[in-house]
C-alpha cells in the first residue's frame, strides 16, 4: 500500500494533467472545425493530421501537466505560501511563461515529425520555426497560459479549503446527507488562555501556527482528515475503516506528541514555553451533508461530536492527557507497547447511560 503521504501528494498532482488533457482535447476539437477538409495550416504552411495531433497533444499535456504538478506541489507551493492568492497565481504564471514556451516547441516539433511522411528532423525543426514567428503560436501561448492559471487556481482553491471538501463537493458526495461512522479525536492546547496572556495575541497567533503546523505530519501519516480548528482546538476525523487501521486514530496522537517532545526546545526559544495538549477520541454515527446558503460547508452531526468534546474536557479533572471512550477502545488492536486504565464514568445531561471512560499510555 501506498503511505498516506504519498497518496495525497499523488492526489494533489493528478489534476493537473486532467485539466491539460480536458483544455488540449477542446481546443483540438475547435481547430478541427476550424481547418475543416483543409490538411495544411494556413498561417505556416505546416501539415495538419487531427488524429496525428491528437495522440501527440494527449501524450504531451499528460506529460507536462505531471511535470507542472510535481513542481507545484513538491517545490513552488513552499515557496509561495505566505503570499496572497492573485499574488500566487500571477508570480507563478510568470513562472510558467518559460514553461510554456518550451513545452510548444517540443510539441510542435513532435507534432511535425508524426505528420511528415519521412520523418526529416530538419524539416520538422524549420517548421516549429515558422510556428514560432507566427501569431498563432502566441495565441496557442496564451490559451496554454490560460490552462495553468485555471490549474493554479483549482490548485489553490483545494488547498484552501481541504482536498477531501473540496472533491466531495465536486462529486456531490453529500450533496444529499449521509449517515456513516466515524471516529473524532478533540485535540486543544493546555492553559491556552494564560499562554495568550503572557505572550500577547500576536505571539499567541504565531504559536497557534506553529503549533498546528507541527501536527500536520502526523494527521497526514494516520490518513486523518481535519474538520476544524476552532481557537487553539483542531477537531481530527477518520472514517471507521481508516481510522482503526493500525490504530491511525490513536497512532495520530502518539506521532503529534513525539514532535511535540523534538521541537520543545525550540518552542522554548521562540515563545518561552513548551505546549502541552490533551486529547478526547470516540466513535459514533454521524449524519454528513452539506449546509449553508451564503457560504456552504459540508458538516457533521450527531452525539459523537458532543460525546468526544467532553471527553476531552474531563483529561482536566484526571489529569491526563488521551482519553477515551470504552465503545472506542474495544474496536482497536491493542499491542504490548500501549497500556490502558479504566478512569471513570462520564454522565451526559439527556442519557441514561453513561460512558465508560479509558487512559491510554505508549511504552516506547
Amino acid at each position: 500500500m501506498l503511505h498516506p503521504k504519498t497518496k495525497r501528494i499523488a492526489k494533489q498532482i493528478l489534476p493537473f494533467p486532467i485539466i491539460w488533457v480536458l483544455f488540449a482535447f477542446a481546443y483540438l476539437l475547435v481547430e478541427a472545425g476550424i481547418m475543416g477538409d483543409l490538411n495544411i495550416y494556413p498561417a505556416t504552411q505546416n501539415q495538419y493530421d487531427f488524429k496525428g495531433n491528437l495522440a501527440v497533444t494527449i501524450f504531451g499535456c499528460l506529460f507536462f501537466g505531471v511535470i507542472q504538478g510535481a513542481l507545484e506541489v513538491l517545490w513552488l507551493r513552499k515557496r509561495f505560501e505566505n503570499k496572497a492568492l492573485w499574488v500566487k497565481v500571477l508570480l507563478k504564471s510568470f513562472f510558467y511563461a518559460g514553461f510554456i514556451f518550451l513545452f510548444l516547441i517540443v510539441l510542435s516539433t513532435a507534432n511535425s515529425l508524426v505528420n511528415s511522411n519521412d520523418g526529416d528532423w530538419n524539416e520538422a525543426i524549420q517548421s516549429s520555426v515558422r510556428f514560432l514567428n507566427k501569431f498563432a503560436f502566441w495565441s496557442v501561448m496564451f490559451y496554454i497560459a490560460f490552462t495553468i492559471v485555471i490549474a493554479l487556481f483549482f490548485s489553490e482553491i483545494s488547498q484552501y479549503l481541504g482536498d477531501g471538501v473540496f472533491y466531495n463537493f465536486i462529486s456531490g458526495k453529500y450533496h444529499r446527507p449521509q449517515k456513516e461512522t466515524r471516529i473524532f479525536m478533540f485535540l486543544d492546547m493546555k492553559s491556552s488562555t494564560t499562554i495568550a496572556e503572557q505572550i500577547g495575541h500576536e505571539k499567541y497567533f504565531d504559536l497557534l501556527s506553529a503549533y498546528y503546523g507541527d501536527m500536520t505530519s502526523a494527521i497526514l501519516q494516520t490518513s486523518g482528515e481535519i474538520y476544524q480548528y476552532v481557537g487553539d482546538e483542531i477537531v481530527v476525523s477518520w472514517p471507521e475503516k481508516t481510522g482503526l487501521f493500525r490504530n491511525n486514530c490513536i497512532e495520530c496522537f502518539y506521532l503529534i506528541t513525539r514532535a511535540f517532545q523534538k521541537k520543545a526546545d525550540l518552542y522554548q526559544r521562540q515563545f518561552g514555553l513548551r505546549p502541552n495538549f490533551k486529547a478526547g477520541c470516540h466513535i459514533g454515527q454521524v449524519t454528513t451533508g452539506e449546509i449553508g446558503i451564503i457560504k456552504k460547508d459540508i458538516i457533521y452531526t450527531g452525539d459523537v461530536l458532543n460525546t468526544a468534546a467532553r471527553i476531552q474536557a474531563e483529561c482536566n479533572t484526571y489529569n491526563a492527557q488521551l482519553l477515551l471512550s470504552e465503545l472506542l477502545l474495544s474496536k482497536l488492536t491493542l499491542e504490548d507497547d500501549i497500556q490502558f486504565a479504566k478512569i471513570g464514568d462520564l454522565f451526559l445531561r439527556g442519557k441514561k447511560e453513561s460512558v465508560l471512560l479509558y487512559s491510554l499510555t505508549f511504552n516506547r
